[in-house]
This record gives C-alpha cells, structure tokens and sequence, in this order.
C-alpha cells in the first residue's frame, strides 16, 4: 500500500478574500480521494479533522497513523466514520470482519489499533471515504445501513433542491464523541444542496461529492455569507469548509454528498440560517 498525506493549516476569513482561485483549491479542495491500493489523507487544523480515501485493489490496505499524530495507531486518541461508495468491501478492526455494501456507514471508536480495508472483487473494488476527529472517550464500533438512518426529507423540484438527508453517524443513531456523518441524495431534477445556506461556528465541516457521471460538475459555494466564493469540483472530490464559511452546491445535474462535522457539540440543528437574499 501507499500513503500519500498532506496538512493544510486554518485561515482568517479576511484573508481568504485575497486568494486566487488556485489558492483556494489548495487550501480547500481535497483533489485527489482515491487511488488504487491508496491511503490518500489530508490533516486539517480545522478542528483537527483529518479525510481521507482508501481504496483496496490487489491487497488489503491498513490505517496508518500520520507523523503529525505522534502515534503508535491511528485510533490512539481518535474516532473515525467512514462510508463505502464503491463496491463490496470488508472492514476488519482487531481481527473482527465487517462487510460493508454501498452507501453503508460505519463507526469505530477510539483504541481500536489495526484497522484494516479490502475489497471482495478486484474488477468493481470498494471505495472507502473517511473522516476522523479527536476522541476524549471509546465508543462502540457500529454500522449503520440506509433502512436504520434517520431520514429528514426537504425541498421541492420547483426550487431545484428535492432531497433526502440520511443522519447515519449522529447521536440518535449512534454515540460517538463530536463527529458527525450523514449522506444527502438529491433527486432526479434537483441541484441545489444547502439551500437556503447557514454557518456554525461551534462546528467544521467536510463535503465528499459522488455518485455523479465522470463528464459532469459540481459548483461548491463557501466563505462568510456576505463574501462568497466557489470552487468546481468534480466525482469523488472533498471540500473543506471552515466554521465561518458557508457550504452548498450547484451541479450540472443531481448528485449524491456526504457531509461530516466536529466541533463545539452534537446538536445537528446548531446553526446560523443565511437568507438567500442576503448573500453576496
């Protein structure tokens, strides 16, 4: 296996205002997720959150600690929540196998030391997308299936955002100590996601974009509400938003995210409304 790892510092939102396109790309934009018999991670000083793809091929792919962490394994002083966006894949913690279909989600909680990801056919592989934060507290490992998530449906056709959020890693579904994780799928017709859009200090937050053609785009919207900006992105691409940046979308067509939060609390609905109106 390879890991490939980056870390991207925090930044004063009056700063951002000066940067160039590519500067926030590099900054925000997480490019590269998967690879084969890749460990692709970024470490953010964003609350510490560190994302991340794996993507078994030909052999198993293990968790590695990142030289940042000054760890002996990963979970050390860590949780992580992670979803399968490909194929059948297999997860197993401490010799305990976990199989996982697509658009399943999974908890392991801090102290869990090998940590390993395979794929149970090479031509379709799985494609593990995670997200992990700081830990004071072990929790149970959980898996939670699309059927057993808490499911909140919102929008209409008519404003282009028809939607169903699935809480999948949340405090009703799951204990955990701030990490947050659902996934968004929008309809056939829609394209806006997080609309009308909000901030939350007490909390970051991450965007994985998927289950979208090769040949189409998404458009994410970020930055304080008053002074946005975007940034085109593509399939199986991630964003990094900051706790004073808003976060939502506009693709060339409907799409599926999956957004991951830590912070301040697990209170999902803790944020700050923007009116449309009042964005610029």
């Amino acid at each position: 296996m390879k890991l490939n790892s980056e870390v991207r510092y925090a930044a004063h939102p009056r700063d951002v205002k000066h940067y160039t396109t590519q500067e926030l790309r590099e900054n925000y934009l997480i490019e590269k997720v998967f690879g084969p018999d890749e460990m692709n991670v970024v470490y953010s000083m964003h609350d510490r959150m560190v994302a991340g793809g794996i993507m078994p091929v030909k052999e198993a792919v293990e968790l590695k600690p990142l030289d940042i962490m000054r760890s002996e394994f990963f979970l050390r002083r860590r949780e992580i929540g992670l979803f399968n966006v490909g194929g059948e894949g297999i997860v197993t913690i401490d010799g305990k196998e976990i199989k996982m279909q697509f658009k399943e989600a999974l908890y392991i909680g801090k102290g869990d030391k090998k940590v390993t990801f395979r794929s149970t056919g090479r031509r379709n592989p799985a494609k593990f997308w995670f997200c992990s934060s700081p830990a004071h507290a072990a929790y149970p490992d959980h898996l939670t299936t699309k059927e057993s998530a808490v499911k909140m449906v919102l929008g209409s056709l008519e404003e282009s955002n028809s939607r169903t959020i699935n809480r999948m890693l949340v405090k009703e579904v799951v204990p955990t100590c701030q990490l947050q994780m659902g996934m968004t799928e929008l309809n056939p017709g829609s394209t806006w996601n997080t609309m009308p859009a909000h901030t939350h200090n007490r909390r970051m937050e991450v965007y994985f974009y998927f289950d979208i053609d090769e040949n189409q785009a998404v458009c994410h919207f970020m930055g304080e509400p008053d002074e946005t900006r975007h940034i085109w992105m593509k399939k199986d691409q991630a964003v990094i938003s900051p706790e004073w940046s808003i976060h939502a979308a506009c693709a060339t067509r409907n799409y599926t995210f999956i957004w991951a939060m830590c912070g301040e609390n697990l209170d999902y609905n803790d944020m700050d409304a923007c009116a449309t109106t009042d964005l610029k």
